[in-house]
């Protein structure tokens, strides 16, 4: 897609999302419960997609590789040994302000 407000719907839908490794696009996907490969732009300066895609990678929740390496990770992927993403859990981060603040 070149730009969409919402990808909600095409997310609902997906057997396998295949997504650059933004934090909004790996998160949202992650919580609708799909299988994702994030793809990184190794062309990037001060990689953070990479760093992203590595930890969420060695947490078991995604596969990840380049643009030179798809096909090879679509041949040998396993989505079985991927890991469900645990819901949120704002209340924690809201209870975490208000002790920073002094309002607890």
């Amino acid at each position: 897609f070149r730009f969409k407000d919402s990808l909600a719907e095409e997310l609902q839908s997906a057997d396998l999302v295949i997504s650059h490794a933004g934090a909004g696009s790996c998160l949202e996907t992650l919580e609708k419960g799909k299988p994702l490969i994030v793809v990184i732009n190794d062309k990037l300066m001060d990689n953070h997609q990479l760093e992203l895609a590595k930890q969420l990678h060695r947490d078991g929740y995604v596969l990840y590789c380049n643009c030179s390496t798809l096909v090879e990770t679509l041949q040998s992927m396993d989505l079985s040994a991927l890991k469900p993403f645990p819901p949120g859990q704002p209340e924690k981060f809201a209870s975490f302000l208000d002790k920073v603040f002094g309002l607890q």
